[in-house]
């Protein structure tokens, strides 16, 4: 449905632009050779052209104002509230300090601990980036989603879907990593926590990341964030 209203917000606005274009030669047309008949006419010819024209260009905004807004709904984070049962680990603090020198995490996947004083932006990475900045990631309530390279087409177009849903300054990050136990796929995480899936699950991936989306212990405004990458 977005991309439908998208196709017709362009198409009128490219309707709207030739009627403004038609509307300049029109008024070209009238010179002073003219007699003030003629004249009259094709004044009033150019005038409602322009009517048209801005009409044809007020429909092509609606269409994209509603484009963006079934946008908003369809990646709505209560879309995510699946109340599915899930068992999360609480995992060991080990710390918020920053650091422009390598870590040496005690977990393989970890949740918390000294890291980069950079972020990332949200979304999907067919290469994974520099674990230190993902740990800072999570620090400001974002969510990991590492996945296994050979994850089946269908589950990794759930995984690339779920990186577009966002909440005030947090959102998704999807990054590889063949780390992961085969049968589930996926290894999700947040500030010191961890769900471990025993098979893929879209609800319960969901669910995790509604409960724990924004929740990191450094909230930053959605407006200073801006996707991420920020700080």
């Amino acid at each position: 449905m977005t991309l439908t209203y998208v196709i017709a917000g362009v198409v009128v606005l490219l309707a709207s632009i030739g009627g403004y274009i038609y509307a300049s030669s029109v008024s070209k047309q009238n010179t002073s050779r003219l007699k003030k008949e003629q004249k009259a006419q094709l004044h009033q010819k150019t005038k409602v052209i322009q009517r048209i024209g801005h009409a044809l260009l007020a429909v092509s905004i609606l269409l994209f104002l509603a484009a963006l807004m079934q946008n908003a709904r369809k990646y709505s984070i209560e879309n995510l509230n699946y109340k599915a049962a899930i068992e999360v680990t609480q995992d060991r603090n080990y710390g918020e300090g920053h650091t422009d020198s390598p870590v040496n995490y005690e977990m393989k996947f970890p949740t918390s601990g000294q890291h980069s004083p950079h972020d990332l932006k949200y979304g999907f990475y067919e290469e994974k980036p520099q674990t230190e900045k993902l740990v800072h990631n999570m620090e400001h309530g974002d969510i990991l989603i590492y996945y296994r390279t050979d994850l089946p087409e269908e589950q990794l177009k759930i995984v690339k879907r779920l990186t577009k849903f966002e909440k005030a300054g947090s959102g998704v990050l999807a990054v590889p990593s063949n780390d992961v136990p085969a049968e589930a796929g996926v290894w999700v995480t947040a500030w010191t926590k961890t769900l471990q899936l025993k098979a893929f699950d879209e609800k319960q991936i969901g669910t995790f990341i509604y409960e724990n989306i924004n929740r990191g212990p450094e909230v930053i405004p959605p407006e200073t964030r801006r996707g991420g990458g920020t700080m």
